[in-house]
């Protein structure tokens, strides 16, 4: 009895349980371990990063020169909505989330995600989702056209069929995410380590939390707003059709109040990185850490009462008007704050410019330019000028860029070494920094020009007066989008190989997740650590 017991434990399935991770497909297909599902997260985020990008590549080839017709113009305007839809919640924000499942438990003492099994399905209903939805594109009547934020009656009336699949790929996804959230929350609040409180976590792991509660807010928004237009579509109501006694603006008031905290919640996380990478690269703690915490409170208030900012010109009232105003610009105020803090770190420390820290600084830069162009939107009678044109395209792509997508390389850079025990090629991690500081710059800053002269967006044709900027905008994104290659050539090398990296690879490194081994074990804080 005892030589069985004793085989069981040494050669059995149970030690792979308690010791490390299964063998073969199925250890990723059933694993339940943070950093296993981290690491899912992380690869589909990037695949749909190069399927969204390609479609960008599709958008940006049309526009290369005026008159090229190189796909038909409905397929254009699959092209821009998809891209979108793909970009927005198959790349960001599962990017995101896989950052916190790898890293949350780490930083803050815990063994593993509060609730394993149900992280591991929020995972799986991801690639389902999106596989549905890319799918529609080969449907009769092609996939939605109605621009990613499927405003009625093109979502509805004048959709084409594939539309039901969307809505259902856009439940699975909201369910995704609602778990995820409950999930982070869930851990964030139970399984810190003695001594670890709220106001010693790191901030990346207090941007996540506060964007968890983001979620779990406007999720069900979402999913209410697409229910509608399936009803609207199949069931014979007409939430959004006038001849019914509807509204189509009705449409746009539900969907942006969900439509408004979700760019938050692209941003926050990549704020919370950056609040670690910019003290750790400056040696010296973050300048703030309380009105950095508060700050990002703010944000998130704020956030529920300025969706109506997207819809000056549909009519509303000069009151509402002169609210949102008012309201979006408040905005401003708590993240002028953060970046006031994160230029007030750097400032004599002894700084030094690793990868990470290139992204981190760009990231701070170019991210205020699109603050600042997302002030001029916000004001109404400009924007009465601004609405639907490249202005627009060009003021939020310098947010969701160099902010979000830059807080993920950054992001990656900085823990990488953490992950894989190696570390990366430093050169061809600043080549890939100053092609896609470049790239980027080139895609979008000619993008404020045609905007102000007035090219509207999701066009696939253009007067030969913006021919030039045009041009340089589509050299610039088939730029990034090649260096995006690079990237995933630098990651796949310091998986296979590179110097071995010490447990904390950089200098002013601080937290947790820097005192246990590099690459970190399958298996951490079984017994949690004491925080001083």
């Amino acid at each position: 009895m005892s030589a069985v017991i004793d085989d069981h434990g040494h050669g059995g399935h149970d030690e792979h349980a308690a010791h490390g991770p299964a063998k073969g497909l199925m250890r990723w297909v059933l694993t339940t371990n943070h950093k296993d599902i981290g690491t899912l997260y992380l690869w589909f985020s990037f695949a749909m990063f190069l399927l969204g990008g390609s479609f960008a590549m599709v958008i940006r080839a049309e526009l290369f020169q005026p008159g090229l017709h190189i796909v038909e113009p409905a397929f254009f305007n699959q092209m821009t909505t998809m891209h979108g839809l793909v970009m927005v919640f198959g790349a960001v924000m599962p990017a995101f989330v896989g950052l916190a499942n790898w890293m949350i438990p780490l930083m803050i003492g815990a063994p593993d995600m509060a609730l394993p099994r149900m992280n591991n399905f929020s995972f799986w209903l991801l690639p389902a989702a999106f596989s549905l939805m890319v799918s529609t594109l080969f449907m009769p009547g092609g996939g939605p056209n109605f621009g990613w934020t499927f405003y009625a009656p093109l979502s509805t009336t004048y959709a084409p069929e594939s539309v039901t699949f969307f809505i259902f790929a856009i439940h699975m996804m909201g369910i995704s995410s609602i778990m995820g959230a409950i999930n982070v929350i869930s851990t964030i609040l139970n399984l810190r380590a003695p001594g670890m409180t709220l106001m010693k976590m790191p901030l990346f792991v207090w941007t996540w939390l506060i964007t968890a509660f983001l979620l779990i807010a406007v999720m069900p928004v979402l999913a209410g707003v697409v229910t509608m237009m399936l009803m609207d579509i199949h069931f014979g109501t007409s939430f959004f059709s006038a001849a019914g006694g509807g509204d189509p603006v009705l449409f746009q008031h539900v969907f942006w109040f969900f439509g408004h905290p979700e760019v938050y919640i692209m941003i926050l996380p990549a704020f919370g990185a950056v609040s670690a990478i910019i003290p750790a690269f400056s040696r010296k703690p973050l300048f703030g850490y309380t009105s950095m915490v508060y700050a990002t409170a703010s944000i998130a208030f704020l956030s529920f009462i300025v969706w109506g900012h997207h819809m000056f010109v549909v009519g509303i009232p000069l009151v509402g008007e002169l609210f949102y105003m008012y309201a979006t610009m408040l905005i401003a105020v708590p993240t002028g704050v953060k970046v006031f803090n994160w230029v007030s770190t750097m400032w004599q420390g002894s700084l030094t410019f690793e990868t990470p820290m290139l992204f981190a600084v760009a990231f701070v830069i170019l991210f205020s330019i699109g603050g600042f162009s997302g002030l001029m939107l916000a004001m109404a009678p400009a924007d009465f000028q601004y609405h639907g044109t490249y202005f627009v395209v060009a003021h939020f792509h310098y947010v969701l860029v160099p902010g979000a997508i830059f807080g993920i390389f950054a992001s990656t850079y900085y823990w990488l070494p953490k992950w894989t025990g190696h570390m990366y090629d430093e050169t061809l991690g600043k080549l890939h920094f100053w092609l896609s500081f470049i790239g980027m710059n080139l895609t979008f800053f000619p993008m404020h020009f045609v905007g102000l002269a007035g090219m509207p967006r999701r066009v696939p044709d253009y007067n030969l007066q913006f021919a030039n900027f045009n041009m340089v905008s589509s050299i610039g994104g088939f730029m990034f989008g090649v260096t995006q290659l690079l990237f995933l050539f630098i990651v796949i090398k310091c998986i296979r190989s590179g110097p071995p990296a010490p447990a904390k690879p950089w200098d002013g490194a601080e937290g947790l997740e820097w005192s246990i081994p590099s690459p970190a074990p399958y298996h951490t804080f079984i017994t949690p650590p004491e925080v001083k």
